[in-house]
């Protein structure tokens, strides 16, 4: 089983990066912090820390300072569950799934799970079902069905569902045998443009302008954690868009947030001015919807030259589900995390990991890629796409290994859990949230804006 610090120097590398720097990281601590089979704990320090050296070394090439870059393991792992532990006003938060959502029993004797938390993903799952949306109704309705005939009809009908597989009937699938020829994270070179060089300033991503059309986790994680390095992050949502309130507070520390309205000419007209302007276009909505806008990785490059374009999806760019809808609970059921891990403790049925671990991973990594390819554009130049997935994530979080006895362990308490807590204003109220887990010596990570409700800021860039 891989040290963490070689699951570091494999991403690292991977990425193109130098191997000296890996002698300025510190990684404390050791697993297991959470009660899992799956080293979820390596997995939190080792993407964190990844993104933490990117920028580190970004500051080494902007100022001539080599920094040490330190991530304490069980402050990665709060980190990668910091939406549980953030309060507004001393509440915490409210209840994270819609009443239907979860796991179901389907009439070949199988589990499914639902995502809902959208209404127009519950709308397609009632519509598909013929029922009301009611538990008991739901469990009703499945129980006439096959399992992977309820998956591909209530994807057809704009549901977001996942059958429940063994990791082996997942690596047999067309689909996981095209992933297999992916890397973590891809790094490809699109167009030729001049290298931009890098603005004045004191912080890593200092002057760094950075177009995050993300919701959920994932996307809007890694839009926090360049902002965290001192990137100007502006984050592009729709008044008639659903999102979820408390994650989009936890996320939208170090955030400007606007309102575009993409699908009119006027709100395309807006985007294009923010994109002549941007170093970095991170994206994560369903695979093929901001490119049918006008704004896919090359077009956005046509508009200016030399951007770095991050996509973000839940099944990755290859083979027959690249198109598919997902999130991270539902990647872990279809590819055998939650079998697995209900094996591990003796349940009939699946169990979820102990973290949103496949969407905070693939957040950090997200973030990762987007500073290795700007680093590149600025010494070679060039426009990048940065591509990267939760069931890529998924895949290289199983390789990693599993831990004997992981679930016996005790859960985090709250004295364990309050060192890596910190005071914040924002537009909702006072937060208490926790604090970023990669500890730069010389350029500390830190949030400057506060969380602000959305559409707060006009469409633009700060001067």
């Amino acid at each position: 089983m891989q040290d963490v610090n070689d699951i570091l120097a494999d991403i690292w590398s991977k990425a193109g990066g130098a191997p000296s720097a890996l002698e300025r990281v510190r990684l404390n601590g050791s697993e297991p912090q959470l009660p899992s089979s799956f080293r979820v704990a390596a997995a939190a320090q080792a993407s964190i820390a990844a993104a933490g050296l990117a920028a580190a070394e970004i500051w080494r090439s902007r100022s001539g300072e080599p920094q040490e870059v330190s991530v304490d393991i069980r402050h990665a792992v709060v980190e990668c569950r910091s939406e549980r532990y953030l309060r507004v006003d001393d509440k915490p938060p409210p209840p994270a799934w819609d009443k239907i959502a979860g796991v179901y029993r389907v009439g070949d004797g199988r589990f499914v799970r639902l995502h809902t938390n959208f209404p127009h993903h519950r709308d397609a799952v009632c519509r598909v079902l013929n029922c009301q949306a009611e538990r008991d109704d739901v469990q009703k309705a499945l129980m006439q069905w096959d399992g992977e005939a309820f998956e591909t009809a209530a994807y057809a009908a704009g549901g977001v569902v996942a059958l429940m597989r063994t990791h082996d009937d997942w690596s047999a699938t067309p689909h996981a045998k095209a992933l297999a020829t992916l890397p973590l994270v891809s790094i490809e070179k699109i167009d030729d443009a001049a290298p931009k060089p890098w603005p004045a300033g004191d912080r890593p991503l200092a002057g760094i302008r950075v177009l995050d059309l993300s919701r959920v986790i994932a996307g809007p994680v890694a839009g926090r954690t360049l902002a965290a390095h001192g990137a100007d992050v502006l984050l592009i949502s729709g008044p008639d868009l659903p999102a979820i309130p408390w994650l989009t507070i936890d996320t939208g520390r170090g955030k400007l947030t606007s309102f575009v309205e993409l699908t009119s000419e006027e709100g395309r007209e807006v985007m294009r001015r923010l994109v002549t302007q941007a170093d970095i276009f991170s994206q994560g909505y369903r695979p093929q919807a901001i490119a049918h806008l006008g704004f896919s990785p090359e077009e956005a490059a046509r508009i200016n030259p030399g951007i770095v374009y991050v996509t973000l999806s839940a099944y990755g760019h290859a083979g027959p589900w690249a198109e598919r809808r997902g999130f991270d609970s539902l990647v872990q059921t279809t590819t055998g995390f939650n079998h697995a891990e209900g094996q591990a403790a003796g349940v009939d049925g699946p169990k979820e990991l102990p973290a949103q671990m496949l969407d905070h991973a693939t957040g950090y990594f997200m973030a990762f890629g987007a500073m290795m390819a700007k680093a590149r554009q600025a010494r070679e130049g060039g426009s990048w796409h940065v591509r990267v997935s939760l069931a890529q994530t998924g895949r290289w979080l199983w390789n990693l290994g599993r831990v004997g006895g992981g679930l016996a362990i005790e859960d985090l308490r709250a004295d364990a859990v309050k060192p890596f807590i910190e005071q914040l204003p924002s537009g909702f109220g006072r937060l208490s949230a926790v604090r970023h887990a990669a500890d730069l010596s010389r350029t500390p990570a830190f949030w400057a804006r506060p969380a602000m409700p959305l559409g707060s800021h006009a469409p633009q860039w700060p001067e």
